[in-house]
C-alpha cells in the first residue's frame, strides 16, 4: 500500500486508547497515524478467509470480457467507486 495517496479520515478514540497510542508513538518514534494504519493492516491480514472482501466479488457472474486476468486491478477498483 506504500506509494499510494493516503485518504484522510477522522475517528474518535476513547481517552485510554489515545493515552496508549501516545505512549506507543513516543516509544517507537512513529506518528499516531502510522501506528493506527499498521493496526488496521494487521487486523485486515488476520480476517478469516470468508470475511475477505475480495472473495465477495468473485464469481458474481459470467462475463464476455477476455482480459480479466490482465486487467483484474482495474475491475477491482471499479467495485470501490
Amino acid at each position: 500500500m506504500k506509494g499510494r495517496k493516503k485518504i484522510p479520515i477522522q475517528i474518535y478514540l476513547e481517552p485510554e486508547q489515545d493515552k496508549v497510542l501516545g505512549l506507543l508513538s513516543e516509544v517507537k518514534g512513529k506518528s499516531k497515524a502510522s501506528i493506527i494504519r499498521s493496526c488496521i493492516s494487521q487486523y485486515i491480514e488476520r480476517l478469516p478467509l470468508e470475511d475477505d472482501p475480495a472473495l465477495k466479488i468473485m464469481n458474481l457472474g459470467e462475463s464476455d470480457e477476455r482480459n480479466i486476468a490482465e486487467s483484474h486491478d482495474d475491475y477491482l477498483i471499479s467495485f470501490e467507486k
